[in-house]
């Protein structure tokens, strides 16, 4: 089913919490956000009342068989294409958090002119961002407003596996709460069968849990790296190349290159601390900044650098999936940086942005590195 053809979602959502569901403002055309619900016909059967449900059969198409869509990586966005902002806002004052969150199916853009159906959070791949602190309570309920069946599975919980994160039908919901009892980035997916081909089709996102002693900075971002396997255009993402990781582009939240072709504004000399999240679902991740040094390092719950433990700096943030952590740096000269995974097989594959600081032709971001 192309976009054009995509029955419009309705406007009329649950109630949310505007102030924790972050990735409400990020929106953006290009952002992998999706714009219509998809046909069930070519969708595997995600079904069964235990933890997950049933393994379905028959879906994906062999490598070498089909039309799977192509990315071209020079090709540039359409014109009123938007990046999907990384701006993490901060955490609000409220210390309990209520929250519905939808899980979806439709169409979307995942680079310049290619199309998937994606399974999805809120209309979003990457799903909605939350934020909250340590101590923090999170009630969400889940309503599987889709076609097949979802779950969820959230990093950032200590609960019962075959309880909160069983898998639903279309038209039902659960109610997943959870006391955030430690500090970090999490991530969150979904847990029904085939869980690689869930995740692999978009249905992933980040909890963010501040640690207690977050120092303030002039920029904060989030990026969320993970894989695309494409199917024939517009159609779900291809099962076999997930078993065989045999992905077709990794990129930082859900498009590719779009920080090259909307790089992100700061000035040198301010403070960024960048939030790394690796989804997956199978390719590791080493993020890299050109042109500066971390000096602060946060993975995996716990500070591996800091600025006052001396003069060391680091050059890479490196992840495995499902791992995150943050790194903070500054740029001491006006220009564009660009930043990618370091695993450089990957920054041609789309996994590449640019930051501009300064006021300098940002023109020069088209020309890679």
């Amino acid at each position: 089913m192309s976009v054009d053809e995509a029955v419009p979602v309705e406007s009329g959502q649950a109630a949310v919490s505007r102030r924790t569901v972050l990735g409400a403002t990020f929106g953006g055309i290009g952002a992998a956000t999706l714009v219509g619900v998809a046909a069930a016909t070519s969708w595997p059967e995600s079904s069964g009342n235990g933890a997950g449900g049933a393994v379905a059969t028959g879906v994906g198409t062999p490598i070498g068989a089909g039309d799977s869509a192509q990315i071209d990586v020079t090709a540039a966005p359409a014109k009123g294409w938007e990046a999907r902002d990384p701006v993490l806002p901060p955490a609000s004052g409220e210390r309990e958090h209520r929250i519905t969150i939808a899980a979806r199916e439709g169409v979307g853009e995942v680079a310049p002119g290619t199309t998937q159906e994606l399974w999805s959070f809120d209309d979003l791949v990457p799903g909605p961002v939350y934020r909250g602190r340590v101590g923090d309570r999170f009630a969400f309920t889940l309503a599987n407003e889709g076609q097949v069946g979802h779950s969820i599975d959230f990093h950032a919980s200590k609960v019962a596996w075959d309880d909160k994160m069983r898998t639903i039908q279309a038209g039902e919901t659960l109610d997943y709460a959870f006391e955030a009892k430690h500090a970090g980035i999490f991530m969150y997916h979904c847990g029904t069968p085939p869980v690689l081909h869930h995740i692999g089709n978009g249905m992933y996102g980040a909890v963010v849990i501040d640690p207690p002693d977050l120092a303030p900075v002039d920029h904060e971002l989030i990026f969320v790296q993970s894989e695309l396997y494409l199917g024939p255009d517009g159609q779900p993402g291809d099962l076999a190349k997930m078993e065989q990781e045999a992905w077709d582009a990794v990129v930082f939240n859900g498009y590719v290159n779009q920080y090259q072709h909307s790089p992100i504004r700061v000035e040198p000399g301010e403070r960024v601390r960048a939030w790394v999240l690796d989804a997956g679902p199978s390719e590791n991740c080493s993020f890299h900044v050109i042109g500066t040094i971390f000096d602060t390092v946060y993975k995996e719950g716990a500070y591996r650098l800091r600025p006052d433990g001396g003069s060391g700096g680091s050059q890479a943030l490196d992840l495995q999936p499902a791992q995150g952590g943050f790194v903070e740096f500054t740029f001491d000269e006006a220009g564009l940086y660009p930043f990618v995974t370091h695993k450089f097989a990957n920054p041609g594959k789309g996994a590449l942005g640019m930051f501009q600081a300064g006021d300098v032709d940002p023109a020069a971001a088209a020309a890679g590195h």
